[in-house]
């Protein structure tokens, strides 16, 4: 029974992702999932509770991509992680062969800045903002799972102004992102008042909620997006005084 519950999850995501949340219905979430209209209601007792625990499943699914490797991009052109030493940290987004920002035709806002125009270099691995820096750049990869979560997302929060109930739920999620990354920022200086650790958070989260939907509708490249939202968290170091040199605690 739970692998069919996480089977009408993954539907529902596809189809907020799809048709956004005014345009889930029961009937075709059970067609999207190949199950019966009974079953959804077994699961779920009615619309919110179903709108709840697909929320709860695209906020799961985000902590497990965010704390391990992304997954593997599918399809020709898409874009991979650089898999050069592990001792720089984050990669940026490299195109593959053939896609539009790999051909040297294309316009140098797709390819990105120059080397010597580049952004900060990435933390140091084991840092605690070399820690944030991999986990928000985690959210900005052009890969099938990770953009149906983003989007679904996006769509979630574009509901809640039609949809008063999701309106708290969205809310405990932001805030329980907003202070998982204010404890990440924390955790490079103690001394820093929690106020302001909260700030430069809210900041970087909405950021990257704003970098994400721009690169989801094609106005940003995801190179781009991910070279912003590196220069936003060094310009928040730099805010906060913060060094580099603070190693995160290994879990386990």
């Amino acid at each position: 029974m739970k692998d069919r519950r996480r089977t009408i999850l993954e539907a529902a995501a596809r189809v907020i992702a799809r048709r956004g949340v005014r345009g889930l219905r029961v009937e075709e979430l059970a067609v999207e999932a190949g199950v019966s209209k009974a079953l959804v209601y077994y699961h779920f007792e009615d619309r919110a509770g179903l709108l709840r625990s697909t929320l709860e499943f695209i906020g799961a699914r985000a902590e497990r991509y965010t704390r391990r490797d992304p997954p593997t991009p599918q399809g020709p052109g898409a874009a991979v992680r650089d898999p050069g030493p592990a001792a720089r940290g984050p990669g940026p987004v490299v195109p593959a062969a053939g896609s539009a920002a790999h051909d040297p035709g294309t316009a140098a806002h797709d390819r990105g800045p120059a080397p010597h125009d580049r952004g900060p270099a990435p933390h140091a691995p084991g840092s605690a903002l070399g820690e944030l820096e991999r986990r928000l750049l985690l959210e900005l990869q052009d890969v099938p799972e990770i953009r149906e979560n983003s989007t679904a997302w996006g769509e979630l929060r574009a509901g809640a102004v039609f949809e008063p109930e999701l309106r708290e739920d969205l809310a405990r999620v932001g805030v329980a992102w907003v202070r998982e990354v204010a404890d990440l920022l924390g955790q490079g200086s103690p001394a820093v008042p929690d106020k302001e650790l909260v700030a430069a958070a809210e900041r970087l989260t909405a950021l990257l909620e704003g970098l994400s939907t721009r690169w989801l509708v094609g106005i940003l490249p995801v190179g781009h997006a991910r070279e912003l939202m590196r220069e936003a968290i060094a310009a928040e170091a730099r805010r906060l005084d913060l060094p580099d040199r603070h190693a995160v605690c290994a879990a386990g």
